[in-house]
């Protein structure tokens, strides 16, 4: 197994897991469990760990994991008058896609 990186919390690193193991990529959460003793250990020794099981697995997890932590931010004016930004491609005001 090989650590692939620390996440600020257990959503994130969960939703990475996922992301991976949905590209075939053999994932594991460490450390999911350890924010309760934060304070009794370093901050930064408590937080989850996403791990992969198979090393020839690594290049290809790191542009996927870049690729989740690097999502293009945009900004759009949608048919309804209102401006949509962020990763956003649906108008919070009126459900409308963003054109493509």
């Amino acid at each position: 197994m090989l650590r692939l990186t620390q996440a600020p919390n257990l959503a994130i690193a969960t939703l990475w897991a996922d992301a991976l193991a949905a590209e075939g990529i053999t994932t594991s959460v460490e450390r999911q469990y350890l924010a309760g003793v934060a304070g009794q250990l370093p901050p930064d020794q408590c937080l989850p760990e996403v791990w992969i099981h198979r090393a020839g697995q690594e290049t290809r997890a790191r542009e996927l994991l870049h690729r989740l932590q690097h999502v293009p931010q945009q900004r759009w004016l949608c048919v309804c008058g209102e401006l949509v930004e962020g990763g956003f491609e649906q108008c919070w005001s009126c459900a409308r896609l963003m054109p493509r």
